[in-house]
């Protein structure tokens, strides 16, 4: 379980199932962003899969509070059959909000933390093609792509040095 740092009225910690109705709403916010056509609905409930994911006891669901309201949140695990030094970060947003203030700054460091923690060595992620705003972010914390394969996501990876 992360720590709960506070920084100002910043609080990192572990988000809570009765949470998915709000980390749903900031995930649809911060999708809508990059999608230039709208959100596709491809059916998928997204309450449901945030409460499945919460409720996973491998896998580790973040949040970013700031002044009392999730802002951010991240989830990952080790995917089965993946070595168990790697780490995939199946989801990273920020609400649109509070781009800007150092939430996602935040949130990703307390999840390279966590990482280090679980004695992970390295970290995949897939981000939309389109997403520009993600990719600078990722790349500013070094995150390097492989090269593009044409499909709608890039996959990024991050070596995790020791403490």
């Amino acid at each position: 379980m992360i720590r709960e740092p506070l920084t100002g009225n910043r609080v990192i910690r572990t988000v809570l199932p009765a949470e998915a109705d709000t980390v749903a709403a900031l995930h649809a916010r911060a999708r809508a962003t990059y999608y230039p056509g709208g959100v596709p609905d491809d059916g998928t409930d997204w309450i449901a899969a945030w409460r499945g994911v919460i409720r996973r006891p491998d896998a580790h669901v973040l949040c970013a509070v700031e002044c009392g309201r999730i802002a951010g949140v991240a989830s990952f695990r080790t995917p089965e059959g993946a070595p168990a030094e790697s780490v995939t970060l199946f989801q990273f947003h920020v609400d649109p909000d509070h781009w800007g203030s150092g939430v996602g700054t935040a949130l990703h460091t307390a999840c390279v933390e966590q990482w280090r923690v679980d004695g992970k060595r390295t970290a995949v992620l897939d981000v939309h093609v389109d997403n520009q705003r993600a990719r600078a972010f990722y790349g500013r914390r070094g995150w390097v792509a492989e090269p593009f394969d044409g499909s709608r996501h890039l996959r990024l990876h991050l070596m995790i040095g020791g403490e």
